[in-house]
């Protein structure tokens, strides 16, 4: 039987299925299926509101709008699980280039392809990279406020909120360096003006969400608002993609980071 390849999502009963492109044959099982559900890797679905799930790992019950279509929920905890490793690669790191500090964290077990473990190493990069650059932080006391404020953003706020949490983390990285608080003048000012410059960046390049291009996105928007605003200068690399053939979803040439838009790379 020859393999079909769909290229919508499905909606079944008010549920987005997210399987684009991926074939409807029996091969996506061992070929196709990367970086979904991390049970058991099937694709995963979205629902319109929240239903009472349990963690599959942990058994933890809360509600979420996220599971496998077989049923399987990975709360945020376990999703991240391991995550507290990017500490101590930060405090040894001396690049100053945040790009090259994130694909080190990608690099990492704990890190998945999409995943809320993404809200913390934006903003956990930058602040490196931005010490690393001459920029007057404790960078241990900032990556702990980090760590926290990060894992407060959940997974599937891109779509849900209207937000992306890869943005978010980008304004928690100038809200941190900045000492801004909710009575704050102009850091507060800076702080939301840097998640809106990430978040119009990604909107520009609309969806399906992946967590790798957008935190690229919010990294050079981070980079340049630093640069004009702070006066520290990041090393701003070229980045081309290595991470689509792990993405169900990838946009191909949408994408500015798409290999086939670097021919000579």
């Amino acid at each position: 039987m020859k393999c079909r390849q769909p290229f919508k999502t499905v909606l079944r009963h008010g549920i987005m299925h997210v399987i684009t492109g991926l074939p409807t044959c029996g091969i996506w099982r061992r070929i196709a299926m990367k970086e979904e559900c991390l049970i058991c890797k099937a694709p995963l679905e979205y629902l319109d509101a929240d239903e009472m799930m349990e963690c599959a790992i942990c058994h933890k019950k809360e509600n979420s709008k996220t599971r496998c279509i077989h049923g399987h929920y990975v709360c945020n905890d376990c999703h991240t699980a391991g995550m507290d490793t990017i500490i101590g690669l930060c405090l040894a790191e001396s690049s100053k280039n945040p790009v090259e500090i994130i694909e080190k964290m990608m690099a990492l077990p704990f890190c998945h392809m999409h995943g809320p473990e993404h809200h913390v190493m934006v903003g956990a990069s930058l602040l490196t990279a931005y010490k690393n650059a001459g920029g007057a932080i404790d960078l241990e006391s900032a990556l702990a406020e980090m760590m926290n404020r990060g894992k407060s953003v959940p997974g599937g706020a891109c779509g849900f909120w209207g937000a992306c949490g890869a943005g978010i983390s980008s304004g928690m990285f100038v809200s941190i360096i900045s000492k801004s608080t909710p009575l704050s003048q102009q850091p507060f000012a800076l702080s939301h003006r840097m998640t809106a410059k990430s978040l119009g960046a990604i909107g520009e390049i609309g969806g399906p969400r992946c967590c790798k291009r957008d935190s690229f996105l919010s990294i050079l928007s981070a980079i340049d608002f630093v640069k004009e605003y702070f006066g520290i200068e990041m090393e701003k690399p070229d980045i081309v993609c290595t991470h689509s053939s792990q993405n169900n979803q990838c946009i191909g040439k949408r994408c500015p980071f798409a290999k086939a838009n670097h021919k000579s790379t």
